[in-house]
């Protein structure tokens, strides 16, 4: 049994093979209809989704299968039951669980169970979404390997995801954070190890200079609402407006794992112009989840 906690959890030619088959599936998303009937997922959100709902919700029904969106509110998580008896539990009643968390460890706690689980988000990684990020590179250049993607604001889940991305996809990467917002040491070592073409820097126009694409994301996650007047003022420097994106190659996209605060981490004239890709990042959540599903639970 695997589980999809990390990219690093899995080998190169195993997420290739995700995104060949995510490909398959944006050209046909059918193609696959009766792949997992009978077979269901347990979705767990501590924190509220629209992409990540949606796109598996959607991902299971088109290969046949079901998906049952779980609040906290509707299970016995908080209240007496620990995280590794639900999992014991669910794991008698569904094939697979997927977790969007506030902490990391309580995925962890959810491999205590005898199914799959598959990592939504937490505040640690962003797995699911880095696959739709590097099928959005392919759909637009072709390739991911050797692609320059520039990451500009706060060091959190998402930088972390796109950091394992670089380690196992080839994907050539370098991060601009104000100082004191950096990445996670241990992500970026672990990273580095398995082969990540890796630069670290506080300087957002040194990070975005030449690069094919330039991602940003939200200054104040989900939790972080107390942090957002001073976040604000540490991260004024790092928003993607025209100047900063024009220092992208002629050719570069904007990416964003969205939702986005306009007029903080990017304005309106770059997230709705023409060499903006957030659309198709979000589309390509449910292609890669399709895939994903489809080799965590098919029968080969």
């Amino acid at each position: 049994m695997k589980h999809f906690l990390s990219l690093l959890d899995w080998e190169t030619d195993e997420l290739r093979a995700i995104l060949d088959q995510a490909d398959r599936f944006k050209a046909d998303p059918c193609e696959r209809r009766d792949a997992l009937a009978g077979r269901s997922l347990a979705m767990i959100f501590q924190k509220s989704s629209t992409r990540t709902r949606v796109s598996f919700e959607v991902a299971m029904t088109r290969l046949g299968g079901s998906a049952m969106f779980l609040s906290p509110n509707d299970l016995q998580l908080g209240r007496g039951e620990t995280i590794e008896d639900t999992a014991r539990v669910l794991s008698r009643y569904v094939d697979a669980i997927m977790a969007r968390v506030f902490d990391h460890a309580d995925l962890l706690a959810l491999t205590a169970g005898t199914v799959p689980v598959i990592n939504g988000l937490s505040d640690l990684l962003h797995p699911c979404q880095a696959l739709a990020d590097v099928l959005t590179l392919r759909q637009w250049f072709g390739n991911e390997q050797g692609i320059d993607l520039a990451y500009v604001g706060d060091g959190n889940n998402v930088c972390h995801s796109l950091i394992n991305a670089s380690a196992r996809l080839g994907i050539v990467l370098r991060v601009g954070t104000p100082r004191g917002y950096e990445p996670d040491q241990d992500i970026v070592a672990a990273a580095e190890a398995a082969g990540a073409q890796l630069t670290l820097t506080n300087d957002p126009v040194e990070a975005v200079r030449g690069a094919r694409a330039v991602y940003t994301d939200v200054w104040a996650s989900m939790g972080q609402e107390s942090q957002e007047q001073e976040r604000r003022r540490v991260f004024e420097k790092f928003r993607v407006d025209d100047e900063l994106f024009g220092k992208a190659a002629s050719d570069a996209i904007f990416l964003h794992c969205l939702p986005a605060h306009r007029g903080d981490e990017v304005v309106d004239s770059v997230i709705d112009g023409p060499r903006s890709a957030v659309l198709d990042q979000a589309e390509n959540r449910v292609h890669t989840e399709q895939a994903l599903l489809l080799a965590l639970l098919g029968q080969s």
